[in-house]
């Protein structure tokens, strides 16, 4: 039961690596001066009040102060699938070698026989140690 719980763990971690490993995304960031205004993953950012009267500053002053940052965060885009005739002789025997010394490592033990588990001791009458004067020290 353990094994199979593992394996199913092992799998769902696996499956979740590769789903995150070729996930890409982009963070947008809109400063107003020095400012951080808004941060947003999957929607465009809200924009401040400023950026009504940057068209006038942008007349005035030639420099506009408000800016927006996109971060692009890629992943992967092309799998290498591979298999096991791909490797050379040396690490097959040295996979092979690993996988089956890890899969007896758990072994479970062989199921001990108790021959007195059913057994029921028999009535004390009275106490023989007390009766022979018999104590350990």
């Amino acid at each position: 039961m353990i094994k199979k719980l593992l394996h199913k763990s092992f799998s769902m971690l696996l499956a979740l690596l590769v789903l995150f490993s070729t996930v890409s995304f982009t963070i947008e960031k809109h400063f107003c001066g020095d400012v951080l205004v808004d941060v947003s993953i999957f929607n465009e950012v809200d924009k401040c009040a400023m950026e009504a009267y940057e068209i006038a500053l942008e007349k005035i002053t030639k420099k506009p102060c408000c800016k927006d940052v996109v971060d692009v965060i890629e992943g992967q885009n092309e799998m290498k699938f591979s298999s096991f005739e791909d490797l050379d002789f040396e690490q097959q025997q040295f996979i092979t070698v690993f996988a089956y010394s890890y899969i007896n490592l758990f072994e479970g033990l062989e199921k001990q026989i108790i021959p007195h588990k059913d057994y029921s001791p028999p009535n004390l009458v009275t106490d023989i140690q007390v009766l022979d004067q018999v104590f350990l020290i």
